[in-house]
């Protein structure tokens, strides 16, 4: 039960981390002080990648959502087989997708390996956590 609760705090911190990586490509893409932080060059570039970083802010917001619906159930259906099931569900699938762009995300070349590590590290260890206590 501790095991599960913990992991349940690293998935929302997770989905926590992907509501403002959703804040900053959707709504916050004009200010330099936003895409700077995503390795483009100047304003031009910026202006030029808006639409593609508003779309893939939505990607971050919809795995956080996952996230947390899947917390929820899980805390709800401590007594429900059915609730448990679906809340683990969206808990590996919304968790195992952040790992997984993170990983995407280094084979675009060393320059973005802290990126890669701060959206992938939460997601990491509540999934191994959350696998941990789904076993007991």
């Amino acid at each position: 039960m501790v095991v599960l609760v913990i992991a349940c705090i690293v998935v929302v911190l997770a989905a926590l981390l992907h509501l403002y990586i959703f804040w900053m490509e959707s709504f916050g893409w004009r200010r330099p002080a936003v895409w700077k932080r995503f390795n483009v060059a100047d304003q031009a570039q910026a202006d030029a990648n808006r639409d593609l970083a508003y779309n893939q802010g939505f990607y971050n917001l919809f795995l956080a959502i996952g996230a947390i619906i899947g917390v929820v159930l899980l805390a709800s259906g401590l007594h429900s087989t059915g609730l448990r099931s679906a809340g683990l569900a969206l808990v590996f699938l919304s968790t195992g997708s952040m790992l997984a762009a993170s990983l995407v995300l280094l084979t675009l070349g060393r320059q973005f390996a802290a990126a890669a590590l701060t959206q992938g590290l939460a997601p990491l260890i509540g999934l191994g956590l959350t696998v941990i206590a789904a076993a007991a």
